[in-house]
């Protein structure tokens, strides 16, 4: 069974020209490791023809579940859920279902400009080697349509394709050195990660990092995913850094058909046997008033204070700076 969502965005859309930009759609980020969180970000270098893309599709294959892709500014959004083919388990719960494919729709993307298009998973139940397909179309108005859906059957060089679909090939933990969530985006070769759950009382947090810093880039934020296997409600009530001067704690929601971003002072709350992700797009942390900007490789220390559980204190690897990156007004 299947079921659709769909959110409508408004606000200006800009987008900056590339010459000499890749002929296929492809991820910005082409490996993860196995059992991990990966953004994937989506390349589209051109439309169809000349004309304008309006609409992009994505099917999610079987293995990368717990999807949420990012809203774009001028682009409706759609979710389509269905079942999965397995069981997964997610920090003790099973998981069957979830999203299966995203759309983007009326949208407008000039063939002579590029843009990319966000979804966020987890790699699950997929062995190293194994080269994950996200078929896709692209749709430019009524009559236009360019697809990148052909799967590379096994020893065939996707590149030899016409139309493949994008990839993102799976490698062994032991050979990336990451941890549970080296896949987080685009882990540099040398960030550093958690292997194991950084835990404070009943809760522990995983999964965390952040993004190098755009030049001229004021804030930087912050991301990571808290379960609370206590009996008790809890709430992240703040967070600190030496690097910073702040560290606030903010969300993104829709105001009317805008969406906007706004500080939470009353901090996060983390029901008991719940787990709550932070993530570009939703909940998130603000670094402001940096004393240095977060650059590739380099690691980002963070203390978090949750009402009941006390304080805790972890190392955010930083990341590309990539797509999905936030800006406040």
């Amino acid at each position: 069974m299947k079921t659709i969502n769909t959110i409508a965005l408004t606000g200006i859309f800009a987008a900056a020209g590339i010459a000499g930009a890749q002929a296929h759609a492809t991820f910005t980020q082409s490996s993860a490791t196995e059992e991990s969180y990966v953004v994937a970000a989506l390349q589209v270098p051109h439309g169809c023809d000349g004309k304008a893309t309006t609409e992009v599709q994505i099917k999610l294959p079987e293995g990368f579940i717990l999807a949420k892709p990012q809203p774009k500014p001028g682009w409706e959004l759609e979710v389509i859920s269905g079942d999965y083919a397995k069981t997964y388990d997610d920090h003790g719960d099973k998981v069957t279902s979830g999203p299966v494919e995203i759309r983007w729709k009326n949208g407008d993307l000039p063939d002579a400009y590029y843009d990319t298009f966000v979804v966020r998973g987890k790699i699950s139940g997929v062995a190293a080697g194994t080269a994950l397909a996200f078929p896709t179309v692209q749709l430019c108005g009524t009559d236009g349509r360019v697809a990148w859906d052909e799967v590379a059957a096994a020893g065939v060089n996707p590149h030899s394709l016409e139309s493949p679909a994008p990839v993102i090939e799976v490698a062994s933990k032991a050979k990336e050195g990451h941890g549970e969530h080296a896949g987080h985006g685009d882990h540099a070769a040398t960030a550093p990660a958690h292997e194991e759950a950084v835990k404070v009382g009943d809760i522990e947090v995983t999964g965390a990092f952040t993004k190098a810093m755009l030049p001229g880039q004021p804030v930087g934020g912050g991301y990571f995913t808290v379960k609370n296997n206590g009996g008790e409600d809890d709430v992240l009530v703040s967070a600190s850094s030496s690097i910073a001067g702040t560290v606030e704690l903010h969300e993104m929601e829709m105001q009317g058909q805008v969406m906007k971003m706004r500080k939470l002072e009353t901090g996060i709350p983390v029901p008991a046997g719940k787990t709550v992700e932070l993530t570009p797009g939703g909940l998130h942390l603000m670094f402001i008033k940096v004393k240095e900007p977060f650059k590739q490789g380099a690691s980002v220390p963070l203390t978090l204070t949750f009402e009941k559980a006390g304080s805790v204190d972890l190392v955010l690897p930083v990341e590309a700076a990539g797509p999905g990156g936030h800006q406040h007004n």
